[in-house]
């Protein structure tokens, strides 16, 4: 049935790509006599780049690694300061703000400050919570001016034994210890890992970034790789996927996995900010965790980020925390 179509001779014959004078069927240019090359993809009207020069001589190529004028010529710091310079100077902030983005404290330990009156502006000493100044002010300190520092973003693939503060009173390895020589500001981390919990964490001085990334109300997702001392019931493992009432509040896992094909190792994603959450959910139902490890954290992996080395955020990765962009 198939030998009328395979026998038709004019179906199956390609088109000629020259005429029988020699003379090609299809030029990609304009033959002899006119003055300019046809372009190859460009019409009459239209206002694309002809791919050709008058001359006729083909236009070379844009090189590939050409660097991009925003991102590629600036380095991230210069890109940073930039925009810190550059400021609305006529826009007020709350004093408290003011001496947390300036590295002082935090906005609550500013508050303290402030009402015990060590807090002066422009030679006034200032007591009242709600005062607000200009990025032009003069803001002392203990009699010290007060001087905005930079944006400073930190991820870190936190180690065992190191405890996540800026300050130990019993003097054990803390997480400020590793990242010490990354920057002269102060900062801190942001959210706590227990001390033999590891994987990612944030540091940086940003007070309204850390503010909301550890609010509940903004639901991060954070992912975690658990090691349990025995494999999960599946019993256990329905009630942990119906959700474990801890401090009066059900926390409901948004996905549990078991990524490496046994019942022992878990992947579990959740969004709740309660203090050691991941441990106290495997406690309820009789279970140990052995290893905590937080592969993901507000969208930020450790991807090439060895276990207690960190590097700096980039600018679109900070961008997309700003943004609210979480997960």
């Amino acid at each position: 049935m198939f030998d009328n179509h395979s026998n038709n001779e004019s179906e199956r014959r390609p088109r000629p790509r020259f005429h029988r004078d020699g003379e090609s069927a299809r030029p990609r240019f304009q033959r002899e006599g006119d003055h300019q090359p046809r372009p190859r993809f460009q019409r009459e009207g239209d206002d694309q780049r002809p791919r050709f020069r008058q001359d006729g001589e083909r236009r070379p190529n844009r090189p590939f690694n050409k660097p991009k004028r925003n991102n590629g010529l600036y380095s991230e710091r210069k890109q940073q300061n930039y925009r810190q310079q550059h400021e609305d100077p006529t826009k007020p902030i709350r004093l408290n703000k003011f001496l947390a983005n300036a590295g002082i404290c935090s906005r609550r330990e500013a508050d303290d400050f402030i009402q015990a009156g060590v807090i002066t502006v422009n030679g006034q000493v200032v007591d009242n919570l709600g005062v607000k100044v200009l990025p032009t002010d003069e803001v002392r300190f203990h009699d010290q001016p007060v001087r905005r520092e930079r944006k400073v973003y930190i991820l870190l693939n936190k180690p065992k034994n190191t405890v996540t503060t800026t300050d130990d009173p019993q003097e054990r390895h803390t997480v400020i210890d590793i990242v010490r020589s990354a920057c002269a500001e102060r900062i801190y981390p942001v959210g706590r890992l227990d001390r033999n919990t590891t994987g990612v964490l944030l540091l940086t001085n940003d007070g309204d970034l850390a503010a909301k990334l550890t609010h509940p109300k903004f639901h991060k997702k954070k992912i975690y790789a658990v090691t349990l001392d025995k494999e999960l019931d599946e019993v256990d493992e329905a009630i942990v996927r119906a959700g474990v009432v801890l401090d009066d509040e059900r926390i409901i896992p948004d996905a549990l996995e078991f990524p490496k094909g046994d019942r022992k190792h878990i992947g579990l994603e959740i969004h709740s900010g309660q203090n050691r959450v991941v441990r106290r959910i495997f406690e309820k139902v009789g279970y140990k965790v052995v290893n905590l490890d937080r592969v993901s954290f507000a969208g930020l992996t450790k991807k090439n980020v060895g276990r207690g080395k960190w590097r700096f955020l980039t600018p679109k990765e900070v961008a997309f925390l700003q943004m609210g962009n979480f997960d």
